[in-house]
């Protein structure tokens, strides 16, 4: 299946999502490929706030804007989520969690991939309507799709061990 019906079906049927992928084995150059996607959707979706946030202060240019979500994005975000990721294995591991590390890995991966239309849609609140309960509405969705598809997909990754390993 292509990624974009993943994405979609993630939203219906998260675990049976995660199980397939689990099952086409192990592949980190997939796994590296969700989160770098992942990062470069999220970045796309903070423009327009950054945008809108350059227009009522500008004494911080647009590109200064741009070029600190760029390096936060981009470049720090893939670390940091391979630290989380290691950390939630840890953490499921005192649990009873029978998972490896590319499991929680590619859960974490995808739970950021699979909620990124949450992202580009608060991107858009945030950019167009500005502060206010529509814009807190758009976080709330991204919260929860991210915690619970996240959730839900750390239950399928750490629930048994790879079968494809």
């Amino acid at each position: 299946m292509p990624v974009s019906s993943d994405i979609v079906a993630t939203w219906r049927r998260p675990r049976a999502v995660v199980r397939r992928l689990l099952s086409m084995g192990r592949r980190e150059d997939r796994a590296l490929m969700f989160l770098m996607a992942a990062c470069g959707l999220i970045f796309v979706a903070q423009w327009p706030p950054l945008r809108r946030a350059a227009f009522e202060d500008p004494s911080i240019p647009f590109d200064a804007r741009i070029g600190g979500a760029l390096l936060a994005w981009l470049l720090w975000m893939p670390l940091i989520a391979y630290a989380i990721a290691a950390l939630t294995h840890l953490v499921a591991r005192v649990f009873g969690g029978r998972g490896t590390w590319y499991s929680a890995r590619l859960a974490f991966f995808w739970s950021l991939l699979a909620s990124t239309p949450a992202w580009l849609f608060h991107g858009l609140v945030a950019g167009f309507i500005g502060p206010g309960p529509a814009e807190i509405l758009a976080g709330a969705l991204v919260l929860f799709s991210v915690l619970g598809i996240w959730g839900l997909a750390l239950w399928e990754a750490e629930r048994a061990p790879e079968a494809a390993t």
